[in-house]
Protein backbone atom coordinates (compact mmCIF):
# COMPACT_ATOMS: atom_id res chain seq x y z
CA UNK A 1 0.00 0.00 0.00
CA UNK A 2 1.34 3.29 -0.82
CA UNK A 3 1.08 6.59 0.95
CA UNK A 4 -1.33 9.28 0.11
CA UNK A 5 0.85 11.53 -1.55
CA UNK A 6 -1.44 15.14 -1.30
CA UNK A 7 0.83 17.77 -2.54
CA UNK A 8 4.97 17.75 -3.43
CA UNK A 9 5.11 21.78 -3.60
CA UNK A 10 7.57 22.51 -0.48
CA UNK A 11 8.79 25.63 0.95
CA UNK A 12 11.80 26.29 3.12
CA UNK A 13 11.87 27.91 6.55
CA UNK A 14 14.65 29.01 8.94
CA UNK A 15 14.26 28.06 12.81
CA UNK A 16 17.35 28.75 15.09
CA UNK A 17 19.71 28.64 12.23
CA UNK A 18 18.29 24.94 10.48
CA UNK A 19 16.57 25.01 7.43
CA UNK A 20 13.62 22.85 7.91
CA UNK A 21 11.28 21.64 4.93
CA UNK A 22 7.61 22.72 5.86
CA UNK A 23 4.48 21.47 3.39
CA UNK A 24 2.55 24.81 3.50
CA UNK A 25 -0.76 23.06 2.17
CA UNK A 26 -0.57 20.77 5.57
CA UNK A 27 -0.03 23.29 7.98
CA UNK A 28 -2.94 25.47 6.73
CA UNK A 29 -5.09 22.80 6.75
CA UNK A 30 -3.65 21.58 10.39
CA UNK A 31 -4.62 24.98 11.51
CA UNK A 32 -7.91 25.32 9.94
CA UNK A 33 -8.73 21.53 11.25
CA UNK A 34 -8.40 22.70 14.90
CA UNK A 35 -10.38 26.26 14.33
CA UNK A 36 -12.94 24.07 13.16
CA UNK A 37 -12.62 22.23 16.37
CA UNK A 38 -12.34 25.19 18.66
CA UNK A 39 -15.48 26.76 16.46
CA UNK A 40 -17.22 23.72 17.68
CA UNK A 41 -16.31 23.43 20.69
CA UNK A 42 -17.26 26.77 21.29
CA UNK A 43 -20.51 26.90 19.60
CA UNK A 44 -21.53 24.07 21.99
CA UNK A 45 -19.98 26.06 25.25
CA UNK A 46 -17.64 23.77 25.70
CA UNK A 47 -13.66 23.65 26.04
CA UNK A 48 -12.34 21.44 22.96
CA UNK A 49 -10.68 18.24 24.08
CA UNK A 50 -6.99 18.10 24.22
CA UNK A 51 -5.77 15.65 21.79
CA UNK A 52 -2.56 14.16 21.83
CA UNK A 53 -0.41 13.19 18.91
CA UNK A 54 2.35 10.62 19.52
CA UNK A 55 5.26 10.91 17.27
CA UNK A 56 6.95 7.62 15.86
CA UNK A 57 10.16 6.90 13.61
CA UNK A 58 9.31 3.94 11.22
CA UNK A 59 12.14 2.76 8.53
CA UNK A 60 9.53 2.02 6.18
CA UNK A 61 6.22 3.98 6.02
CA UNK A 62 4.18 1.99 3.44
CA UNK A 63 5.08 -1.18 5.18
CA UNK A 64 4.10 0.27 8.75
CA UNK A 65 0.93 1.97 7.11
CA UNK A 66 -0.34 -2.22 6.16
CA UNK A 67 0.75 -3.27 9.34
CA UNK A 68 -1.70 -1.33 11.43
CA UNK A 69 -4.19 -1.39 9.22
CA UNK A 70 -3.99 -4.76 9.31
CA UNK A 71 -4.79 -4.54 13.28
CA UNK A 72 -7.61 -2.09 12.46
CA UNK A 73 -6.38 1.73 12.11
CA UNK A 74 -7.61 3.71 10.26
CA UNK A 75 -5.48 7.02 8.18
CA UNK A 76 -6.17 10.50 8.07
CA UNK A 77 -5.73 11.09 4.44
CA UNK A 78 -5.35 14.96 4.82
CA UNK A 79 -2.17 14.45 6.90
CA UNK A 80 -0.61 11.95 5.05
CA UNK A 81 2.54 12.17 2.24
CA UNK A 82 5.17 10.30 1.55
CA UNK A 83 7.01 11.29 4.94
CA UNK A 84 3.88 10.70 7.62
CA UNK A 85 0.87 9.77 7.88
CA UNK A 86 -1.66 9.93 11.06
CA UNK A 87 -3.10 7.09 12.00
CA UNK A 88 -6.34 7.67 14.08
CA UNK A 89 -6.70 5.85 17.82
CA UNK A 90 -9.72 7.51 18.47
CA UNK A 91 -11.29 10.99 18.40
CA UNK A 92 -8.49 12.76 20.60
CA UNK A 93 -5.46 10.17 20.04
CA UNK A 94 -3.02 10.12 16.74
CA UNK A 95 -0.48 8.29 16.15
CA UNK A 96 2.12 10.45 13.59
CA UNK A 97 4.01 7.62 11.37
CA UNK A 98 7.13 10.01 10.38
CA UNK A 99 9.86 8.60 8.25
CA UNK A 100 13.48 8.98 10.06
CA UNK A 101 14.29 11.45 8.07
CA UNK A 102 10.77 13.66 8.44
CA UNK A 103 11.27 12.37 12.41
CA UNK A 104 14.80 13.79 12.42
CA UNK A 105 13.39 17.35 11.00
CA UNK A 106 12.01 17.52 14.86
CA UNK A 107 14.84 16.71 17.03
CA UNK A 108 18.43 17.26 17.35
CA UNK A 109 18.81 14.15 19.36
CA UNK A 110 19.39 10.74 17.25
CA UNK A 111 16.62 8.04 16.84
CA UNK A 112 16.34 5.40 19.15
CA UNK A 113 16.48 2.22 17.48
CA UNK A 114 13.27 0.66 18.92
CA UNK A 115 14.51 -3.12 18.87
CA UNK A 116 17.51 -2.65 21.13
CA UNK A 117 16.05 0.38 23.11
CA UNK A 118 12.90 1.63 24.72
CA UNK A 119 11.98 4.86 23.92
CA UNK A 120 8.21 4.83 24.85
CA UNK A 121 5.69 2.48 25.76
CA UNK A 122 2.22 3.01 23.68
CA UNK A 123 -0.39 1.75 26.05
CA UNK A 124 -4.03 1.48 24.79
CA UNK A 125 -7.41 0.83 26.38
CA UNK A 126 -9.46 -2.14 24.91
CA UNK A 127 -13.15 -3.23 25.51
CA UNK A 128 -12.40 -6.18 26.99
CA UNK A 129 -9.97 -9.26 27.83
CA UNK A 130 -10.77 -11.01 24.58
CA UNK A 131 -10.20 -7.52 22.46
CA UNK A 132 -6.58 -7.15 24.22
CA UNK A 133 -5.96 -10.73 22.95
CA UNK A 134 -7.58 -10.18 19.39
CA UNK A 135 -5.25 -7.27 19.20
CA UNK A 136 -2.40 -8.88 19.92
CA UNK A 137 -3.31 -12.08 17.66
CA UNK A 138 -3.40 -9.85 14.57
CA UNK A 139 -0.28 -8.03 15.34
CA UNK A 140 1.92 -11.02 15.24
CA UNK A 141 -0.15 -12.12 12.16
CA UNK A 142 0.84 -8.99 10.43
CA UNK A 143 4.07 -9.56 11.41
CA UNK A 144 4.68 -8.17 14.57
CA UNK A 145 5.98 -9.78 18.03
CA UNK A 146 5.31 -10.69 21.29
CA UNK A 147 7.99 -9.38 24.29
CA UNK A 148 6.39 -11.29 27.12
CA UNK A 149 3.31 -13.22 28.69
CA UNK A 150 -0.07 -11.58 28.96
CA UNK A 151 -0.69 -9.87 32.49
CA UNK A 152 -3.85 -11.10 34.54
CA UNK A 153 -4.19 -8.80 37.79
CA UNK A 154 -7.97 -9.98 38.21
CA UNK A 155 -9.36 -5.90 37.66
CA UNK A 156 -6.95 -5.58 34.81
CA UNK A 157 -5.33 -7.66 31.85
CA UNK A 158 -2.84 -6.74 29.48
CA UNK A 159 -0.37 -8.07 26.86
CA UNK A 160 1.42 -6.40 24.19
CA UNK A 161 3.22 -6.48 21.30
CA UNK A 162 6.28 -4.81 19.24
CA UNK A 163 5.62 -3.31 16.01
CA UNK A 164 7.58 -3.68 12.81
CA UNK A 165 10.20 -1.02 13.99
CA UNK A 166 10.19 -2.71 17.69
CA UNK A 167 7.84 0.12 19.73
CA UNK A 168 6.18 -1.87 22.23
CA UNK A 169 2.48 -1.09 22.17
CA UNK A 170 0.60 -2.23 25.14
CA UNK A 171 -3.17 -2.72 25.93
CA UNK A 172 -5.01 -3.16 28.73
CA UNK A 173 -8.62 -3.94 29.68
CA UNK A 174 -9.66 -2.60 33.36
CA UNK A 175 -12.71 -3.82 34.77
CA UNK A 176 -15.53 -1.34 35.47
CA UNK A 177 -15.01 0.98 38.26
CA UNK A 178 -11.24 -0.27 38.80
CA UNK A 179 -9.85 3.07 38.22
CA UNK A 180 -12.53 5.07 39.84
Amino acid sequence: MKAVVLRSRLERAVDSGRFYAYRIDSVRRIHGWFVAQIQRADSKGKKMATKIFVNLAVKNLDQSIEFFTRLGFAFNPQFTDETATCMIVSEDIFVMLLTEAKFKTFTPKEICDATKSTEVLVCLSSESREKVDEMVRKAVAAGGTTYNEPQDHGFMYGHGFQDLDGHIWELIYMEPGAAG
